[in-house]
């Protein structure tokens, strides 16, 4: 008896170390397609989505597969959203007008042409994790500049806006 009994225990610890080592791989994608749909939502100023707070080492197998593809959803959704800012077309128009999206000729700095001030105010992270904006994506410049806009309209850009029609 006592030899059963400690095939059945090795057995059942096995088991438990094989979903474990499911659930750690899990978790790794799960955190993954988190950290990309923040990552989007704090470009675009959203609201982070929340966690349900559950602990990944306490659930199954199966709903933490679950899990991964609700997260991956999460992260193709905030993708997409991120890809089309609201203003887009009128941000091309004032940029066509504006300089590269490269642009270093300081005081103004990427393709829709941001000064110090601004990138502070409107791209801090950006600022602190790339520098000036002659460094940041195009989308990265058009959030920021949506931000600037959901205060201040287009008036940052007044020569330009007027000639795209937007002010």
């Amino acid at each position: 008896m006592g030899t059963q009994a400690s095939a059945a225990r090795a057995e059942a610890q096995a088991t438990e170390a094989r979903r474990l080592a499911a659930i750690e791989w899990l978790g790794g994608q799960v955190a993954g397609y988190q950290h990309a749909t923040w990552r989007w939502e704090r470009l675009m100023g959203a609201p982070r989505t929340p966690t349900e707070g559950r602990v990944l080492r306490e659930m199954s197998v199966p709903d933490v597969k679950r899990a991964v593809l609700l997260w991956k959803r999460r992260a193709a959704a905030a993708r997409r959203r991120a890809e089309r800012p609201p203003h887009l077309s009128a941000f091309l128009c004032i940029h066509r007008f504006e300089g590269s999206w490269r642009d270093r000729g300081g005081p103004y700095y990427g393709g829709l042409q941001m000064d110090l001030g601004f990138q502070r105010t409107y791209g801090p992270q950006l600022l602190r994790a790339k520098g000036t904006a002659d460094h940041w994506t195009p989308l990265e410049q058009i959030w920021t500049a949506e931000k600037a806009a959901r205060s201040r309209g287009f008036y940052p850009w007044p020569n330009t806006a007027r000639s795209c029609g937007l002010i």
